[in-house]
C-alpha cells in the first residue's frame, strides 16, 4: 500500500482531470482507421477479417458481438462518451444505424486497412480510399438532413480520430514474401507511409476538417502475437518492430508539424502512444493487470478474428485482468486506459 501511495503523484501525471470544457465545443466524432477503431464495417464486406462472433463482444452492452475486435468498447466509443455524443461510434456500414445517429459520431475504418493500398488488398478490406469516398456521401447525407449551414459547421467542427498504420509493418511490410520490402528499405518504406499520411490529411482537410488526432503507433512489436513469434527471444518484445513504429511516429511528427504550418485553421496533433503504452505494460500492477504478454482469448499467443471463437476452452473468464484481449487487439480495459491518456494529451485541446 505504501508504494502505491508514492506512485500515486506519478499516475496523475499520465491522467490529469478531464477538461471537460472541450465537451461543447465538439458535435460530432468522425473515425477513420483499422481493427482498432473498426465498430463493425467489415461484418458488411465478403473479408475473412471479422469479429462479429463470441466470445468478441461479451463484455459490450447486452454481451453482442459487433465486429469490435475488443470484449467490449475501443477507445473512439471512450472518446465518443467523453464529448457527450453517446457511449459508442456506429459504424457507418451497419444497418442498425442511420443519419439521425451518424450525425454526431460515425465509424468508416475497416479492420485490415493501411495506409497503403496493398495492406488493405491483402485481406479485402475498405482501403482509405474507399473510406472517404464513404465520408463524401456521408456529407451529402448530412447536408440533407442538417441543411447546409448546420451541416458545415457539424463537420468542421467535428473531432476527426484517424488510427492506422499497424498492418502496414506487421501484415505487408514485415511478412513472408513481401513485396515492398524488395522495393523499399525499412526507411524508405516509413517515409513512403508518412507521405501518404500527409496525402490522407490533406484532403481531409480540402473536405473541411480542420480538427484532426492522428494516433501514433503503438509497440507493436509487443503484442502476443509477435511476441510469441520472435524467433531470437521467445517471449520478448520484437525491437526491430518497435524500432519502426517509433521511427513512423517521429516522420508523423514532422509531417504534422509542416502541416499545421501550411494549412490554415487546421488543429492537428499527433496522439501519443508509444510510451504511454509500453509504461503500462511495464508497470502492469499499478493499472490492475495480472497478464500482459498473452491475450484473454484461448492460448493468447496466436489467436485473433475466427481464431478467438466461443469453442475455445482456455478463454479467460476475467479479462479486466488483462491487457490484451486477443493475440492483437487490447481488452475494453486497456483500451479506456488508453482514451484518457489520449483524451488529456490530445482531444481534450481542441478548441
Amino acid at each position: 500500500m505504501e508504494n502505491l501511495l508514492l506512485l500515486l503523484p506519478l499516475m496523475m501525471l499520465w491522467f490529469p482531470p478531464p477538461k471537460t470544457a472541450a465537451i461543447a465545443e465538439v458535435p460530432a466524432i468522425i473515425v477513420f482507421g483499422d481493427s482498432t477503431v473498426d465498430s463493425g464495417n467489415n461484418n458488411r464486406i465478403p473479408t475473412l477479417v471479422r469479429s462479429n462472433f463470441r466470445p468478441y463482444g461479451r463484455d459490450f452492452m447486452g454481451g453482442k458481438p459487433t465486429g469490435r475486435f475488443s470484449n467490449g468498447r475501443l477507445a473512439t466509443d471512450f472518446y465518443s462518451e467523453f464529448y457527450g455524443l453517446g457511449p459508442f461510434v456506429p459504424a457507418y456500414l451497419d444497418p442498425l444505424y442511420g443519419i439521425e445517429d451518424f450525425a454526431t459520431r460515425v465509424c468508416f475504418a475497416s479492420a485490415g486497412s493501411g495506409l497503403d493500398v496493398a495492406t488493405s488488398n491483402i485481406q479485402s478490406v475498405i482501403p482509405l480510399w474507399m473510406q472517404v469516398r464513404y465520408y463524401k456521401e456521408y456529407q451529402t447525407r448530412l447536408i440533407r438532413y442538417l441543411g447546409e449551414e448546420k451541416a458545415e459547421h457539424t463537420l468542421r467542427e467535428a473531432a476527426y480520430v484517424i488510427s492506422i498504420g499497424t498492418n502496414d509493418f506487421i501484415e505487408n511490410y514485415f511478412a513472408n514474401a513481401s513485396e515492398r520490402k524488395k522495393q523499399f528499405t525499412i526507411g524508405g518504406y516509413v517515409d513512403f507511409l508518412t507521405g501518404l499520411a500527409r496525402d490522407f490529411i490533406k484532403e481531409l482537410y480540402a473536405l473541411g476538417a480542420r480538427k484532426i488526432g492522428f494516433t501514433g503507433l503503438g509497440p507493436i512489436g509487443c503484442v502476443p502475437l509477435e511476441r510469441s513469434m520472435n524467433s531470437v527471444t521467445r517471449g520478448s518484445c520484437v525491437e526491430e518492430y518497435n524500432k519502426a513504429a517509433r521511427d513512423f511516429n517521429a516522420k508523423l511528427q514532422t509531417t504534422i508539424d509542416e502541416l499545421c504550418a501550411a494549412l490554415p485553421g487546421i488543429q492537428l496533433k499527433l496522439a501519443p502512444l508509444y510510451d504511454f503504452f509500453l509504461y503500462v505494460v511495464q508497470n502492469r500492477v499499478i493499472y490492475g493487470f495480472e497478464n500482459v504478454e498473452f491475450g484473454c482469448c484461448a492460448t493468447g499467443t496466436f489467436e485473433v478474428g475466427h481464431t478467438c471463437n466461443q469453442w475455445s476452452p482456455f478463454t479467460c473468464p476475467d479479462a479486466r485482468k488483462y491487457a490484451f484481449w486477443d493475440a492483437v487487439h487490447p481488452t475494453e480495459k486497456m483500451s479506456q486506459i488508453i482514451a484518457e491518456h489520449l483524451i488529456n494529451t490530445t482531444f481534450a485541446q481542441f478548441k
